[in-house]
């Protein structure tokens, strides 16, 4: 089958790389887009399968484009979801629609990144985009995605990603590609990089810089056909009910068990056929088809998560699928739980509660899920109810809203609403967190005045959940949730009011008023799905206490080593750990380390990035180097360092 490499033309003069997947003969086709900056041609060759089975089984063209600066495109990698990237995308859209091999509809899809940029592009509303299939994406930069949780910063995050792609950008355009200066090229890479996370980390606050590239509030700004796809262990399931709520255009949700990571690999299963799934989309409002009765079906196709016994690698999660016809559903009522009693809770915040939570977007080992939460819940403060009836179902958006006291003037909290088993594990089921100090306001901060009581609310993340009979529901309360998120600046304790505390969940009462159950398909016979490659992987995954220092440590870390069709031989290495001390949680750290090689006929090329991120009570201070090397020889090194003062977080 066809397939070749391409520029597509920008007016500034760069040029994007592509790989084109086209159908033979049958006229022209609609076009899908997929673009991202994790290098076409090496590191994600393994996606390729995917784009055939689309080519393939559903007719369609695809490009796969590597975004400015990246991979093998022309230009410099600025930031993430820079107004250049959608511009650009924007352009490549009318240059696929004009091709004589394209039907002149285009549509967008892709994982994490790639549908980010979808929504985005989907916002400028070019005119041959006629649909969008965001998977695992947001609609909120600075509420959910991996920078800042709650108004704090991220803190296992730090490890991986904002290290991976200064190692990645740095990488050089393929010389194959890029020609007899692909040399030249490296070096300019290199010399304009400035590593994403320092913008970041500037960026405390929500305002500008965090709505650029953000759907909410403004949801009216796509018109497109948008089949959101999200997964209740991934980070960025919060979009999905909002977005599918607010959007006026033709849209679908389908929201499975799954983390980070393929529908058809992922932990936890069940497992589906996405691709699919997919061609229906496309097919349905892409040429007009009928999507194999896409139109017939319900809107909403929702994995409904029983009681599950919780384990880092848990491998398949308790349930079953159902349809629902709106959101939010008519049979929705709000359950409150009132704590009981009247008396005050006081508890020591200690900086490193909240490990056995784990990262709240898991996705490939060493991030994996949730386990036993007894450990963690023995420094926070516990409140239990029993499920009354047989059973206790929820589907939504729980909340807590606590009356709370700080004797500092930066607190944060943490509330985990969790199903008690009848031998008393403790399954993690939804969790929210909240800086105190952007109760009223993620854009205009102000510090707490300690000793005075404070009404605040804590939305927890979305989630589907069926408690069933002789189980508990459980509140846990803490001041961390650490290393998910970064520890407070200072020692302090939080007194927790029970009188007017609360906790409200998004009960569903009767059953659905759709009968039939979705038919979803099950993942490809053929084993040929994205990811799969001949690839060998470890993963390293150690929580240490260390008694005498004072402290506890997460280390984890990944090695890949990948040899792909066009005979590139890559490894990918990636080494991090988190620190606090438990009886200050100021005194924090967390440090990444990751690098790559490529071996082509022309040289063998390397990049090695070291992150650390230190805090004390006032200050982050951030250090980044880089080592680039050829033939096992340095070429360029690069370091920066920042000092930045912790703006009320």
């Amino acid at each position: 089958m066809p397939e070749r490499n391409v520029w597509i033309p920008m007016s500034d003069g760069v040029r994007l790389a592509a790989t084109l997947f086209l159908p033979e003969g049958g006229g022209p086709s609609p076009v899908i887009v997929e673009a991202n900056p994790y290098r076409k041609d090496d590191l994600t060759q393994s996606y390729w399968p995917e784009y055939r089975r689309l080519r393939d089984e559903g007719g369609f063209a695809v490009a796969r484009i590597d975004v400015r600066g990246t991979g093998s495109s022309e230009g410099a990698a600025t930031d993430e979801y820079p107004v250049q990237e959608q511009d650009d995308l924007s352009e490549a859209i009318a240059w696929l629609a004009a091709q004589d091999w394209c039907s002149g509809s285009v549509g967008m899809y892709g994982y994490s990144y790639s549908g980010f940029n979808a929504i985005q592009v989907a916002m400028r509303r070019p005119p041959a985009l006629q649909a969008i299939v965001p998977i695992y994406a947001t609609d909120d930069r600075y509420t959910d995605d991996t920078m800042y949780y709650g108004g704090a910063r991220r803190g296992l995050d730090f490890t991986d990603y904002p290290s991976y792609m200064v190692a990645l950008t740095a990488l050089p355009p393929w010389p194959s590609l890029a020609g007899e200066g692909w040399r030249d090229r490296w070096r300019e890479r290199v010399e304009s990089l400035e590593p994403w996370l320092l913008r970041w980390l500037e960026e405390q606050r929500d305002g500008p810089y965090w709505r650029h590239g953000s759907l909410r509030p403004a949801y009216d700004a796509i018109g497109c056909a948008t089949m959101i796809v999200a997964g209740w262990a991934d980070g960025y399931r919060n979009a999905t009910f909002r977005m599918f709520e607010a959007l006026g255009g033709p849209r679908r949700l389908l929201i499975g068990p799954w983390s980070h990571a393929s529908t058809e690999t992922c932990l936890p299963g069940p497992h589906i056929d996405l691709v699919r799934e997919m061609i229906r989309w496309f097919d349905r409002w892409l040429r007009d088809g009928d999507g194999g009765g896409i139109d017939e079906e319900p809107p909403i196709a929702v994995f409904i998560r029983r009681s599950t016994k919780p384990a880092p690698d848990l491998p398949e999660m308790r349930g079953e699928w159902r349809y629902e016809p709106a959101w939010p559903p008519e049979r929705a009522r709000e359950l409150r739980l009132e704590l009981p009693g009247d008396d005050e809770d006081t508890l020591e915040v200690r900086g490193d509660v909240g490990v056995t939570g784990s990262i709240s977007c898991a996705g490939h080992l060493p991030f994996g899920q949730p386990w036993d939460q007894r450990e963690d819940e023995a420094f926070s403060l516990v409140y239990d109810w029993q499920v009354e009836g047989d059973e206790l179902e929820i589907l939504g958006y729980p909340r807590a809203d606590l009356r709370v006291r700080s004797s500092a003037p930066v607190a944060f909290v943490s509330a985990k609403l969790c199903d008690v088993f009848p031998d008393g594990t403790s399954a993690l089921v939804s969790r929210g967190f909240l800086n105190l100090t952007r109760r009223a306001s993620h854009t205009e901060p102000e510090p707490l005045e300690p000793g005075r009581t404070y009404d605040v609310s804590i939305e927890l993340d979305a989630t589907s959940w069926v408690f069933e009979a002789g189980h508990r529901i459980r509140l846990d309360v803490a001041g961390t949730d650490w290393p998910n998120a970064w520890p407070p600046p200072e020692s302090l304790t939080l007194t927790l009011l029970r009188h007017g505390s609360t906790v409200i969940l998004p009960q569903l009462v009767g059953p659905s008023p759709v009968a039939r159950t979705p038919q979803l398909p099950l993942p490809s016979p053929s084993g040929e799905v994205r990811g799969t490659t001949e690839e060998e992987q470890h993963a390293t995954w150690r929580v240490e206490r260390d008694l005498i220092a004072g402290e506890t440590r997460v280390i984890e870390g990944h090695a890949s080593d990948d040899v792909v069709e066009t005979g590139v031989r890559s490894s990918e290495r990636y080494e991090g750990a988190t620190r606090v001390s438990t009886s200050d949680p100021g005194a924090a750290w967390a440090e990444g380390h990751a690098s790559f090689t490529l071996e082509w006929p022309e040289a063998t090329v390397g990049t090695q990035v070291r992150t650390r991120l230190e805090s004390d009570r006032d200050t982050w201070h951030v250090t980044v180097e880089l080592e680039v090397t050829e033939d096992g020889v340095p070429r360029w090194t690069r370091r920066w360092d920042r000092r930045l003062p912790r703006d009320l977080a």
